[in-house]
């Protein structure tokens, strides 16, 4: 699937001697006031999902069509009921160790807890009084608001979801599936909270409501309390929604607009039947066929030989009613064109001559992956339950769809492409550059990557600035050199512990003032710590941007660090440390850090270790502060909707008291590394097998920079070399890929797979042939090119978002490249040659200093283990 809105459901699968799915021990009981409870017992793990599914979405808001009120009901419904205040409810979820969330759609509103067995009870209580008592306080429905505006200027900023929209938009004329579920601005504006509450006492009754509860439960006990809890309240009349139905589409459409983005997102889709439609199986794997995975034909033919996408995928989008389906490239303003034509050159050859056997028998396996896939959790047990009973009321739907996908043919395939892919059915719509359409196509790129400011205050602060009016919206992002490198083992998490814990408190405002106060006025703030650096960030809108420096250079300046606080905090990331140990990529990672880099700080845990985090205390926290967070160590990016002079002025007045200090780590420890191989082996009681390398890297100045992050992306995708042949071709591993760590002082490249513990022997072979051939003749002519376009292209993708843009530019002063490294990097990138990838893969991969850790179940160890 590739449409960017999720599709109501993903089912498939493959032969019948491959897994399939049993029927559904899931139990349904209706309620004498229409409620539907769905339980499936599942006693593997002490945990639960408990969703509540509303049979209401952005279709059924009547006279209110555009105004998003079934989105507003998903903020507004955790925020107070008749018994319970605001915050009471995220508060006693996050007292029993559970996580609550919510989304909205076409036609449903789903509310889902996640949580452990024990808070079960607690949960189902809580969605109950949600569904049926809240009261949508007047006060909480005010801030709300600014909440979902700021989530409307990010939906206008995102070019990925406008390419979305405009593509919906285009297919439907008439269905209300054409309007976005969260709505118009406008519209939304003229909502009054009594129009909100009168909407949620009309479609949340017993009748539209159905529970779905999942995990290690007694199902007896969880339909005795929901029997119990909705035993008073009376079925409701439920007013029939009216659907507009689509005309029948006349002749190609064609819609392309400007949008502030760097690439063009071009969208060929077409008008497809529903869920239940009997075609809808071979659509669905002429989707795979076409655009899943990097050996897909649009794949092979437009990013691999032509290349002349950056991306490309294909896939449908079916409910209950007309679907989509779609092929969505990503590309260079004046590669669209040719993009469309190669794409319909694809699909018009899959319509003349057909897909293989091996083909469609590769989609099948593809599409069953991903439908086991969603069922490894309670939750996505849970909502596919829904999910089913939801659009066509069988819970064996799932099973029942992968068992329609077995029996589709070739024909069947070439069959649906001819009658539904037709060129005078086809809506053509795309989202391009601004100017990228006008006669005058020259996008002035380097004007536009030319705009970033540097200043430098006295007491050695820089800050940066990048003007930026498309929408009214500042991202502000201050770094400061730290992380691990500025760590011992004794005080290892101290970092990531201090920059938490700088938000909970300063001299003139409370923990709960930090976030309120941003967070009344749609913004948001945070914190994070890493290998070289820490940093604290914050989102506002323009109007904010003097609450939001002001609010970020309190944190920075004034942090206290209440001993309350911080014993929190301390609890979160010896959790996370915990967490951290039951997976095994993570183990592997660690024990192979601490291999290569001895005694040196990378070899540090990022989290730290339980020991040193246990003994960090609120004065060690202070210390670490007033040395690392000072001016001349730090550097802040105000990035968006401002005006350079005035950002200078509020920076100066915020920040100019803020300690001058020095330069921290401008002569980094070096690590020694191994001078032979080392293997290490972690026993974990798992079901799969993690197989590392480890090899000394570079630092992040290196003239070795550009090479090795071409020879990292080579690695590290579906095409790469690695995948190819042991996932592919021998079946070895479930994952494969490779890694590139470079800091202030020399890091580290690592290769990592997974795999059955039993074949960790064999895999083990192959994966140091395969790195053997690379450390040897470097990369492919091809390898090469497709590296080089992906680099850039993720680049100038990732650069779009002024948050993300302005993280990369300090982060790139603060390091040492410089503010202007980004204007250098396409030409650093395209420079390095074959034989440049050849010596440099040498020179680190050909090392005898390589670490191997090999993380497996412990019976599986003994039994690999060489006999004497």
């Amino acid at each position: 699937m590739s449409i960017a809105l999720a599709p109501a459901k993903e089912t498939r699968i493959i032969k019948e001697t491959s897994p399939v799915l049993p029927d559904s021990k899931a139990q349904s009981f209706t309620l004498p006031n229409g409620l539907t409870l769905i339980v499936e017992e599942d006693h593997s793990a002490p945990v639960a999902s408990v969703q509540a599914w509303c049979g209401t979405g952005s279709i059924d808001e009547g006279k209110w069509m555009g105004a998003g009120l079934s989105h507003i009901l998903e903020h507004m419904l955790f925020k107070g009921t008749e018994k319970r205040k605001a915050g009471d409810i995220a508060r006693q979820v996050q007292d029993q160790g559970g996580y609550i969330n919510a989304y909205t759609s076409y036609d449903r509103t789903v509310y889902w807890i996640d949580i452990p067995a024990t808070g079960v009870e607690q949960a189902v209580d809580i969605l109950a009084d949600a569904m049926l008592h809240s009261t949508l306080p007047e006060d909480e429905y005010v801030k709300e608001q600014e909440v979902i505006r700021r989530e409307f200027a990010m939906g206008f900023d995102d070019p990925g979801r406008q390419s979305t929209l405009l593509m919906f938009r285009t297919v439907f004329t008439e269905s209300p599936v054409r309007h976005p579920v969260i709505g118009y601005l406008d519209v939304y504006n003229q909502l009054k909270r009594e129009d909100v509450f009168a909407y949620y006492k009309k479609r949340y009754v017993p009748n539209n409501l159905t529970f779905v509860v999942v995990g290690d439960v007694d199902a007896q006990k969880v339909r005795d309390q929901v029997e119990n809890l909705f035993k008073d309240e009376p079925r409701q009349a439920l007013e029939p929604v009216f659907v507009a139905s689509e005309p029948e589409q006349v002749g190609r459409r064609d819609v392309h607009e400007e949008f502030p983005t760097e690439l063009t997102r071009l969208n060929l889709a077409w008008r497809t039947p529903g869920l239940t439609h009997a075609d809808t199986p071979a659509l669905d794997l002429l989707g795979d066929i076409l655009g899943t995975g990097r050996s897909s034909l649009l794949n092979q033919d437009l990013r691999e030989k032509q290349q002349i996408v950056h991306s490309v995928s294909a896939g449908i989008y079916a409910p209950q009613l007309d679907g989509i389906f779609a092929i969505q490239a990503l590309c260079d303003p004046d590669k669209r064109e040719q993009a469309e034509k190669a794409a319909l050159a694809i699909l018009d050859r899959v319509k003349k001559d057909g897909v293989t056997a091996a083909e469609l028998e590769k989609a099948r396996r593809s599409l069953l992956s991903s439908q086991l896939s969603n069922l490894d959790t309670s939750n996505g047990k849970a909502s596919d339950l829904g999910s089913n009973w939801q659009l066509t009321k069988n819970l064996n739907f799932s099973k029942d769809y992968l068992n329609a996908i077995a029996k589709v043919t070739p024909a069947d395939i070439q069959r649906v492409a001819r009658q539904y892919l037709r060129d005078d059915r086809v809506n053509v719509t795309s989202l391009n550059p601004m100017g990228s359409l006008s006669l005058k196509s020259d996008k002035e790129k380097d004007a536009a990557n030319s705009e970033v400011k540097k200043f430098v205050l006295p007491n050695g602060l820089r800050l940066l600035v990048r003007e930026d009016a498309r929408l009214p919206l500042v991202s502000i992002y201050s770094t400061f050199r730290g992380g691990l490198l500025a760590e011992t083992a004794k005080d290892n998490g101290v970092t990531k512990l201090m920059a938490r814990t700088m938000l909970k408190g300063t001299k003139t405002r409370t923990a709960s003032q930090i976030a309120g106060q941003i967070e009344d006025v749609g913004g948001s703030i945070g914190a994070d710590a890493g290998n070289n650096s820490f940093s604290i960030s914050a989102d506002v809108m323009k109007p904010d941007l003097a609450l939001g420096l002001d609010i970020l250079a309190d944190v920075i300046k004034n942090p206290t660090f209440p001993a309350g606080e911080v014993d929190l905090e301390k609890r979160g990331l010896l959790a996370a440390i915990k967490a951290e140990d039951e997976q095994p990529t993570a183990v592997a990672r660690n024990a192979m850090r601490r291999s290569l880099f001895g005694s040196h700080p990378y070899s540090l845990r990022a989290n730290g270790s339980a020991e040193s985090v246990a003994s960090l205390t609120p004065e060690q926290l202070k210390a670490f502060h007033d040395e690392y967070a000072v001016g001349a160590n730090g550097v802040i990016a105000v990035f968006g909707d401002v005006k350079a002079e005035e950002v200078l002025k509020l920076v100066e007045k915020d920040f100019g008291s803020l300690p001058a200090g020095k330069l921290a780590l401008t002569d980094p420890p070096q690590p020694v590394f191994p001078d032979k191989a080392i293997d290490t082996q972690e026993n974990r009681p798992k079901q799969q097998a993690v197989l590392m390398f480890g090899f000394p890297g570079a630092d992040i100045l290196s003239n070795d920079r550009s090479a090795l992050e071409l020879i990292n992306e080579a690695s590290n995708d579906l095409g790469s070399r690695f995948f190819n042949r042991i996932r592919e071709q021998m079946g070895l591993a479930y994952y494969v890929g490779a890694g590139n760590f470079m800091g202030l002082a020399p890091g580290c490249f690592l290769f990592y797979l997974g795999t059955d513990p039993k074949k960790v022997d064999r895999v083990t072979v192959e994966f140091q042939d395969e790195i053997g051939k690379l450390a040897k003749d470097g990369l492919t002519e091809e390898e090469l090119a497709r590296a080089k376009m992906k680099l850039i292209g993720s680049e100038a993708i990732r650069n779009q978002s002024n948050s993300a843009f302005a993280a990369t530019v300090a982060i790139d002063e603060l390091v040492g490249l410089g503010y202007d490294n980004y204007l250098k990097r396409k030409d650093q990138i395209e420079s390095v040659t074959l034989e440049d990838t050849k010596r440099i893969a040498a020179k680190y991969l050909g090392v005898p200093g390589r670490v191997e850790v090999i993380v497996q179940p412990p019976a599986q160890a003994a039994a690999n283990k060489p006999q004497q």
